[in-house]
């Protein structure tokens, strides 16, 4: 009974302790990409991605590290195997350029609303404010009329 406990605890501990050694399929599944319907493998059935999920299957069975795996995939496939470009020459801009954009988004939306905060004090106000007395005469004579 003693051995069946620790069969079943040993079982239950093996992917966490196959995660830091070994790659987890599940964990590269997610990070190819299947070439008929451009989408990751754990989410594809098209029959290339199952044949992609077996060979990642077979080589974390020979003992592959992930990284070795995603070069091999990359080899026979190219890059576009993979679901993010790779961190690295030309494919930096990939990551690069969304961030270049929202960092010069949030600097050109603080200097409309700090513009626009200064402008507010420049204005004079609605109420109380002196009009210039030929549109005020204007604005009695069209008053008068719309009362009439």
């Amino acid at each position: 009974m003693r051995f069946l406990v620790v069969a079943v605890a040993a079982l239950l501990l093996a992917p966490g302790a196959t995660a830091g050694g070994r790659p987890v399929q599940a964990d590269l599944e997610a990070e190819i990409v299947c070439l008929t319907c451009k989408t990751t493998l754990d989410q594809s059935n098209a029959p290339i991605a199952i044949r992609m999920k077996a060979y990642i299957r077979d080589r974390i069975a020979a003992g592959d590290s992930a990284a070795a795996i995603k070069a091999q995939l990359v080899d026979q496939f190219g890059p576009g195997v993979l679901a993010e470009p790779p961190k690295t020459g030309f494919d930096l801009l990939a990551w690069a350029l969304p961030l270049g954009a929202l960092a010069v988004g949030v600097v050109v939306v603080g200097a409309l609303a700090w513009t626009w905060s200064r402008r507010g004090d420049d204005e004079p106000e609605a109420s109380g404010g002196v009009l210039d007395p030929d549109l005020e005469r204007r604005l009695d004579d069209e008053l008068d009329r719309f009362e009439d």
